[in-house]
């Protein structure tokens, strides 16, 4: 049983509310007036709140950021008029948990009211701390090596999103190793015990994608010689990774939308409605944001699916991990192919580090193996590398040579660091571990104009001073 509060102008909405969720035992109360229901909150924040929302009434989307502030641990079912999906989206996107458009139906309501206080409570109860220092408890996470500080908040939120029940996507370029941290988020959730099913949506064809996603029944298609279970159904009471879901066709969008919605979907060539238990974790190379502009991509599904949004850097951005990670690799082929391969010269480590490695953390694991696999001594040199000839000349490696100055140096980080950082003067400063105004004095003083690399907050603080 939970708490929940009706805030509602229409009287027949309200009665039906009522009668609906205190027929599931829930305590309800209502507000016919939107001050009245953010005094409420205010006082005693209740587990859910119902908001009926009216298309352009600026005061009911203005009352659910209030209500939102006020009570950040109340979730929120947003009530739309009949087709008014847009309302839903931008209320979604002001902080609703979830979205209905009437005509209402105990089925769509029950499940909207389930998901939002489930989402409430795990949200509650996740932990605010980092990690587990240890790697049996971090559990999966010890797979992911990593110590730079992008990686070590990039963990810190995952671990956080892992103990909840919350849709999540993971955005990262080809390489980066979105999938480990699917998978560590799946492992470090109570679904551990459940399957992690995975599904390369770039791989089929819209036909294929369907049924994958969906399975099919006897006869739905050519070749259907029999009922078969999709990922869905493979996934219950477990995660389904859905990689590359910007290539999903908008048809089979609206399926999976649905899916998010009200849990339930039908098998193609089926018209049972089917109801599983699983969570989903998306990932993706491109732009959804820019996807939905373009069209390409639904506006609801992507607020749906980017509930908890994970970053995940590429390797230039990180480049001291690079060590870490190259040595790990080593290790690991050298084992797989019985070679009494070691280490490697610090001329190799030092070009590998200063490497700009466009294809991320796969590329580097393709280098190290290459390089131990043909190896024919115990220590890896730079000419044993593949990429050798590009490593050598890179300009970096002369950083390395004793009789570099130290302006030298700290202009070489900070300009290296801001670049990785897409020119954020706060986002490098919190990487190197100095004032943002250090970065800025450097900047004006090599001649760096500070207004072409500010982001919105760096702007705001120059122009403040």
């Amino acid at each position: 049983m939970a708490q929940i509060l009706i805030a509602a102008s229409d009287v027949a909405l309200s009665r039906q509310l009522v009668e609906l969720l205190g027929a599931r035992g829930h305590a309800v109360e209502v507000a016919s007036e939107l001050d009245a229901a953010l005094g409420q909150v205010e006082q005693v924040p209740p587990e859910l709140c119902v908001l009926e929302l009216v298309r352009d009434d600026a005061q009911a989307n203005e009352c659910l950021e209030r209500l939102r502030r006020a009570a950040p641990s109340t979730a929120f079912v947003v009530v739309a008029e009949e087709g008014a999906v847009d309302v839903v989206v931008q209320a979604v996107k002001r902080g609703a948990d979830q979205g209905l458009c009437r005509p209402l139906t105990a089925v769509a309501l029950d499940g909207a009211v389930k998901q939002a206080l489930e989402r409430g409570a795990a949200m509650r109860d996740a932990p605010l701390s980092t990690p587990p220092a240890t790697g049996r408890e971090r559990g999966e996470f010890q797979r992911l090596v990593a110590a730079h500080p992008l990686m070590q908040q990039l963990l810190a939120k995952a671990y956080q999103a892992a103990q909840s029940r919350a849709t999540v996507l993971i955005h990262g370029e080809t390489g980066t190793g979105k999938e480990l941290v699917a998978a560590a988020i799946h492992q470090n959730s109570k679904r551990r015990t459940g399957p992690f099913i995975r599904l390369n949506c770039a791989a089929l064809s819209e036909t294929l994608l369907e049924s994958e996603l969906f399975g099919h029944e006897r006869g739905a298609f050519t070749g259907a010689v029999g009922r078969r279970k999709g990922r869905f159904e493979q996934a219950h009471q477990g995660t389904l990774f859905l990689d590359e879901v910007s290539e999903i066709p908008l048809s089979v969008q609206v399926k999976l939308l649905r899916f998010l919605q009200e849990r339930e979907f039908e098998r193609v060539g089926g018209d049972e409605p089917l109801q599983v238990d699983v969570r989903i974790v998306a990932a993706t190379n491109r732009d959804l944001k820019a996807m939905v502009d373009e069209h390409t991509f639904r506006e609801d599904l992507y607020y749906r699916l980017n509930v908890v949004r994970l970053e995940v850097p590429p390797l230039r951005a990180r480049s001291s991990d690079v060590p870490l990670l190259a040595e790990h690799f080593l290790h690991r082929y050298a084992a797989e192919n019985e070679k009494e391969v070691s280490g490697m010269s610090d001329a190799a480590r030092d070009a590998l580090v200063a490497h700009s490695w466009p294809g991320n953390v796969r590329e580097l694991q393709n280098v190290i193996e290459q390089a131990v696999v043909l190896s024919e001594s115990a220590e890896i040199g730079i000419e044993a590398l593949p990429l050798a000839g590009e490593l050598k000349a890179c300009e970096p490696v002369r950083l390395m040579i004793p009789g570099v100055t130290l302006a030298e140096l700290e202009r070489f980080a900070i300009e290296r660091t801001l670049d990785s950082v897409g020119g954020s003067p706060s986002k490098a400063a919190s990487i190197l571990g100095i004032s943002r105004r250090t970065i800025q004095y450097r900047m004006r003083e090599w001649g760096m104009s500070p207004r072409e690399k500010l982001d919105d907050d760096d702007e705001a603080e120059a122009d403040a001073n």
